[in-house]
């Protein structure tokens, strides 16, 4: 159930994920927006900050897609048993062709975690996102990533509908 999940969500994410157009990453809905932005060392890095800001800005394609790389790639590694990469070494790969391969790649590695998951292995406390707490699973885990990947799929879709009908 959760792989058809999974893969349910991903088919609705990847038919805007094609549809992306270069100018579509950047582009910015609001005066107070979160990007990604380029450092004078050529990587993109996601505006942040540890507290939740009031009013929280609206973010960008570009920021929701580096948004999911960060969590897909905790989520990959902790699944794996390697060391969980800290949010600043994620950067985002900043061309659009670019940053779909890199989400494509992401879908690929949880697919190959997922595959491999037997029902013990679904049973086990959860690594992430609780930190080991043992009232979550590893399907809870999985369901998780579910549940994150559609909302920040539809965040995609709709900001991206947005933005080709306002021309």
């Amino acid at each position: 159930m959760l792989r058809w999940q999974f893969d349910l969500t991903w088919s609705l994410f990847e038919y805007h994920l094609e549809r992306l157009e270069p100018a579509d990453f950047l582009w910015e809905p609001a005066p107070l927006c979160w990007t990604v932005r380029p450092a004078a060392d050529g990587r993109w890095t996601p505006d942040w900050t540890d507290a939740e800001p009031d009013p929280i800005p609206v973010p960008t394609i570009g920021w929701i897609t580096w948004h999911i790389g960060w969590w897909w790639t905790v989520a990959i590694d902790h699944a794996q048993g390697r060391r969980p990469r800290e949010r600043t070494e994620i950067g985002w790969p900043g061309d659009g062709d670019k940053t779909k391969a890199w989400l494509r790649d992401l879908r690929t590695e949880w697919s190959a975690v997922l595959d491999r998951l037997s029902d013990a292995a679904l049973d086990a406390t959860a690594p992430f996102p609780w930190q080991d707490d043992p009232a979550h699973t590893v399907a809870h885990m999985a369901a998780w990533v579910n549940a994150e990947l559609m909302k920040n799929a539809a965040e995609v879709g709709h900001l991206r509908l947005l933005r080709h009908a306002r021309g």
